[in-house]
């Protein structure tokens, strides 16, 4: 029997929260797990690195906001912006994920499921970064396939 392999872990960075989502250890399923508020930054990444170590995470994934032509603007350069700010704080590599839609996503998911306006704020965040998560998980998947 092997050892289990450390989760990845995805983020949904917002100028003001932080959805966090981990993966299981076999890689194939996504759940949200919290929201963090995204300053002052210190103090996320003090919870980040206690959420990192208590889960086993060995990568983090950053969902990165493309636009709808696949270009990176302003609020991708913010995204790259943290990146640059958070890699020399962990010692888990960083890669980025196209995020286009997942916010759109997470409030329909929310909304089907009978959730009250109030309700979906406080989730929209961890519920988006496991949509990047899954999507991740999905095309890894695929890959090792092909």
């Amino acid at each position: 029997m092997s050892a289990p392999r450390g989760r990845i872990l995805a983020l949904d960075v917002g100028e003001k929260r932080i959805g966090v989502a981990l993966s299981d250890e076999s890689h194939t399923v996504a759940s949200a797990y919290a929201t963090l508020h995204a300053t002052p930054f210190a103090v996320f990444v003090q919870k980040l690195t206690k959420i990192m170590t208590l889960e086993y995470v060995d990568e983090i994934v950053v969902g990165l906001p493309l636009s709808l032509n696949g270009n990176e603007g302003p609020q991708a350069a913010r995204i790259r912006g943290f990146i640059t700010a958070l890699t020399p704080l962990v010692t888990q590599p960083i890669t980025t994920f196209d995020e286009r839609y997942t916010s759109a996503e997470a409030d329909r998911i929310m909304m089907e499921a009978g959730l009250r306006p109030e309700q979906r704020k406080a989730k929209i965040d961890e519920v988006a970064a496991s949509i990047i998560l899954q999507d991740v998980l999905n095309a890894r998947r695929i890959q090792r396939t092909v």
